[in-house]
């Protein structure tokens, strides 16, 4: 038989786009349509209804960047289509290009009843099916024009559209066709049989049986449809496909878990308030689609914006609920929104899931063992640990399909975190979150699941996400045809608990993966947009202080504990770690309001403190020195506050030959020459020099920063192919107990304060720098004198281990990490710490010097300032400040101590007490306290949280003063008990703990 197949391929496509798709709606009639813009921002669902309206045609522009215009549409059903299903198709000027990111709309009946969301590839409304004729057809659509940050298709363009003052007021669209139209199913079905089975047939062995087969049965299909009349005779060309797609699929095919999804950012190129609309619409169609479809289930994660559903729709949260406890609207993830994972701290990750889980416990009485993060950019190395903490036991990912350089090993694992915790983890081989069902995603995810042989099932999330409107009904009607078809994967829809339970009953031995799950993309989300990522490091330690003096002063004075305001600054700063919002990747609005809601928390909660300080100390005089971390300082126990404090201050500058100053305590003796950089750092105890020979620490640097794609997002490795040193001081001299040394370049200033403390072996570095660089990347360098192949970097309740070398791919990769408060290189006796107060990304490197020495030096390099255009053409211009601190001769403990030190400072409060002891003691200093607070649910117990942070063995005695410490139990991080663990051992009234490394320990004490 001669080969036509190209031929009848390319007769589908041409006679499925313009003769059977458009026989779908075989007869329309426009509708009339009127509008009103609100003025400002959107209005209460009541206002838009009753405002005064004037009509508009098709063609018209309409919508200024971030408005919100409500269209009244209106029109009668004709008496001829009795008897057919009729619906709506309302266009608000969509483009084709993407199924999200332009104009959405809600359909509201006039009463405001949400009826469905209106999307780039879901714009229809049903009408009726059938109808009688004559029905009255009234709707209310509030509709948001927001730009397409990337019209014209031209991404990561600089525009100023991702802030409503400076996107101007030109209309952003134009009003497409308003119209009742004759929906004809047996058409549209005829569309769907076409395209799964082309969509195969393009996915099958050119020279299969099978794919000649479906070739065969399409041409007979397409002979059948007289071109004249579609609607006639669709269901004869469907007669000619049934035979086909009737062939069962094999017994060995991959088995595909479709759960209908819409991943939707909390923010990224919209402000949080257009997130809260997105999700509204989202859920109206979801809540829809799935009365349509029995077979259907929708999941959807992130409490945070259930929850916005609640307070701002109630009406749509009431049909969520309803489909929630009928088992089709599934919340997954347990989170409170899908965070990033790599820069929150300790304490903020376990409260993701405290909030999240809680929420929907409380709201759906689900509790979930999956968390779901198909977005978020690399996982830490902690995160293992704090899932099974929270209950829960798996994870599901898919960004690590976007890594660049290597290609993951599996779809389906064990994930090993630094603890020895172990979660059963997937990550769909389709490769997106975003699933249409197509012949291509299915066939693709067959091919790519890494398991075969040894495993048969992954997961398609399925749906347009960030105003994409979910799953569509064509998505559906694909995955009831590919259930069972020859040559397919098979698919059906199914909750995640339901995939999980049966991927690891088929599954029980998998691999393990240890250590962090490392995104070989979207590296520089550690350094863009430095005021969010520090209004986030200090609120995660401002509210460790209040509930912790809150706490200790509830119990010793009866203050007041603030349930609900803490509660409220939470999930507000929770909500700020969205993968989009704490990286840095959102637009210009996003990061404006992050920067003065991270201010008004911290205004909150610095009243939170003094007011509970205040309490403890009582009226008086006295100087009370508060000490807020989890070590001892300066005379000062952890959780005290004492007015015998050891005073400080800071060794004296003395002039330095050749230029420059000397600061020594007799600890250490740091040189600082005449360019402002330190080019000694001599630990006397040790006799040891910390600085490399012939290089200088404190070394501001500057790279061109040009990433291909993704400019927020990416930092390349060529950045560091070109690069200048800023040696040329404008000032240098002596202010007080400090060295101060300011230079200029580009259209910038940096001011240094330098200075060692009187009693400490630390050279501490504060920067100001008031930037004005675009697409610029400055780093802080440290080049140290030690020969490490690894090195320590804080993770959450822990610290991970990096190579410092490149010998495989997978660590050449790995050329900018996170780290917390601190980072640890040493040799056998003798080690150094780079500490910091706000700053996650850096790099570590080494290299063999030349000559006799022929010895290493290790570079850590602190990342501080990046300069994208995209999305936010203005990203970090202005003053930013930071602390850094070089701890020569420190192990690892020390930079545990130091990290805290860093960012806990001292409290000074006025009192009439001499000290206030601690409520909590913990008598190893490798065991740390990360939380204490009183319980959630207003028992009045004590919950404190600790860790191993050493990485060894550790046997600590907790004690608490007015505390049953008999009466202790381990809980969950939900401060329930364990329900298989014995009670804590106590000895002479105190909790004895036996910790494994990095362990991670959650105690409820009654008090006495």
């Amino acid at each position: 038989m001669h080969d036509d197949r190209n031929l009848v391929e390319a007769r589908l496509e041409r006679v499925l786009r313009e003769r059977i798709r458009p026989a779908v709606h075989p007869v329309s009639t426009p509708l009339s349509v009127e509008i009103w813009s609100t003025p400002g921002e959107p209005v209460p669902v009541a206002e838009g209804l009753a405002a005064p309206t004037r009509p508009v045609a098709a063609g018209t522009p309409w919508g200024t960047p971030w408005g919100t215009s409500w269209f009244k549409v209106t029109g009668t059903v004709p008496a001829e289509w009795a008897g057919r299903t009729v619906e709506a198709v309302l266009d608000l000027g969509f483009t084709p290009r993407t199924p999200g990111f332009q104009c959405e709309g809600l359909v509201h009946l006039p009463d405001g009843t949400p009826v469905k969301g209106l999307h780039p590839r879901n714009a229809h409304v049903r009408v009726g099916s059938p109808v009688t004729g004559g029905e009255q057809v009234h709707w209310r659509v509030e509709a948001a024009s927001n730009p397409d940050l990337d019209a014209g298709g031209v991404p990561f363009r600089p525009t100023p559209m991702g802030d409503r003052a400076t996107a101007g007021d030109a209309p952003q669209y134009v009003l497409g066709e308003m119209r009742l139209a004759v929906f004809d199913e047996t058409v549209w079905n005829l569309v769907m049989d076409l395209e799964v089975l082309g969509e195969l047939m393009a996915e099958l062995p050119a020279d299969g049986a099978r794919r000649h087969e479906i070739l065969r049965a399409v041409g007979r299909a397409l002979d059948a449809v007289d071109l004249q009349d579609v609607n006639g005779t669709a269901d004869r060309a469907r007669s000619c496909l049934a035979g086909v797609l009737a062939a069962p699929a094999a017994p060995s095919a991959h088995r595909i878990s479709a759960v209908g999804h819409a991943h939707i950012d909390s923010a990224w190129l919209w402000p949080l308030r257009e997130t809260v609309r997105k999700v509204a619409r989202t859920a109206s169609n979801m809540t829809a689609l799935l009365a349509e479809d029995p077979d259907f289930v929708f999941t959807m994660s992130q409490a945070q914006q259930l929850a916005w559903i609640k307070e701002h729709r109630p009406e749509v949260y009431a049909k969520v609920k309803k489909a929630v406890a009928d088992g089709r609207f599934v919340p997954a993830g347990g989170m409170w929104v899908e965070s990033d994972t790599n820069m929150p701290g300790s304490e903020a990750m376990a409260r993701q899931f405290v909030h999240g889980k809680r929420f929907f416990l409380d709201e759906f009485g689900i509790e979930n063992d999956e968390a779901w993060l198909p977005d978020t950019f690399g996982f830490a190395a902690g995160l293992p640990q704090i899932i099974r903490a929270a209950g829960s036991t798996r994870l599901l990912t898919q960004k690590i399909s976007w890594s660049r350089t290597n290609s993951f090993p599996h779809h389906t694992f064990q994930w090993e975190g630094i603890d020895g915790t172990r979660i059963f983890t997937h990550f769909p081989p389709v490769d997106t979150y975003n699933c249409e069902m197509t012949g291509r995603q299915i066939a693709h995810a067959a091919r790519n699941f890494k398991e075969k042989g040894v495993a048969t099932r992954s997961l398609a999330p399925t749906g347009y996400g960030d105003g994409g409107g979910g799953t569509t009904r064509e998505m559906v009607a694909k995955a009831a045809r590919l259930r069972s078809l020859e040559g397919s994967a098979t698919v059906e829809w199914a909750a995640p608990a339901d995939f999980f339970a049966k991927a690891e009953a088929e599954y029980p031995d998998p691999p393990v993966w240890v250590g962090e799950l490392y995104l070989e993309l979207h590296r520089a989300t550690l350094t863009s947009q430095a005021q969010t990522k520090r209004g986030n490091r200090r609120s995660e330690h401002l509210l460790r202080e209040a509930e912790l003096w809150a706490a200790t002063a509830a119990v010793r004075t009866g203050f007041p504990y603030p349930y609900e305001q803490l509660d409220r600054i939470w999930k507000t700063v929770l909500l700020h770690q969205f993968h989009d919002i704490l990286p840095g990747s959102s637009i210009a609005w996003v990061h404006r309001e992050a920067r003065e809601t991270y201010a008004r928390l911290a205004g909150e909660l610095e009243d939170v403190i003094g007011a509970a300080q205040r309490a403890l100390a009582g009226e008086g005089t006295r100087e009370l020195v508060f000490n807020s971390a989890p070590h001892a300082r300066r005379g000062v126990p952890a959780g005290s506050a004492s007015a015998r404090s050891v005073q400080g201050g800071t060794a004296t500058p003395v002039p330095r030959e050749g230029g420059g100053y000397v600061l020594d305590n007799h600890l250490l003796r740091v040189e600082i020459d005449g360019r402002g950089l330190v080019v000694s750092a001599y630990d006397r105890a040790a006799d040891r020099e910390a600085i490399a020979p012939g290089e200088a620490a404190n070394l501001l640097q500057l790279h061109p920063d040009f990433p291909n794609q993704w400019d927020a997002w990416d930092v390349d490795a060529f950045y560091r192919n070109v690069g200048s040193d800023l040696t040329e001081v404008t000032a240098l001299e002596a202010e007080g107990g400090a060295v101060r040394v300011e230079r200029v370049f580009g259209g910038s200033r940096v001011t240094q304060l330098l200075s060692v403390p009187a009693d400490a072996k630390r050279l501490d570095i504060d920067t100001e720098v008031d930037w004005h660089e675009t697409e610029r990347f400055l780093k802080l360098a440290f080049p140290l004198d030690v020969k490490a192949d690894r090195y320590a970097s804080e993770t959450q309740f822990g610290h991970v281990h990096r190579p410092t070398h490149q010998n495989t791919s997978w660590e050449w990769a790995r050329f900018e990490a996170c780290n917390h408060r601190f980072v640890h290189l040493d040799e056998p006796g003798w080690g150094v710490a780079v500490v910091n107060d706000a700053t996650y990304g850096h790099d570590v490197t080494r290299a063999v010097r030349t000559g006799t020495d022929a010895g290493t030096t290790t570079t850590v390099r602190a990342s501080l300032l990046r300069a994208p255009r995209y999305p936010d053409p203005e990203t970090d211009q202005g003053v930013h400040r930071f602390h850094h601190a070089l701890v020569p001769g420190a192990t690892i403990g020390d930079a545990v101590r130091e990290g805290y030190r860093a960012n806990l400072p001292e409290r000074r409060v006025t009192g009439a007490v001499a000290e206030v002891a601690p409520l909590v003691t913990v008598d190893d200093e490798a065991v740390v306290v990360s939380a204490v607070k009183l319980a959630d649910d207003r028992s009045g117990d004590l919950v404190v949280r600790l860790y191993e942070a050493h990485g060894g063995r550790a046997r600590a005695t907790v004690r608490g003063d007015g505390l049953a410490t008999d009466r202790a139990v381990l809980t969950d991080l939900l401060e329930r008990p364990l329900a298989d663990s014995e009670p804590p051992a106590t000895a002479d009234g105190a909790v004895v703990l036996a910790l494994r490394p990095f362990q991670l320990v959650t105690l409820r004490v009654p008090r006495a």
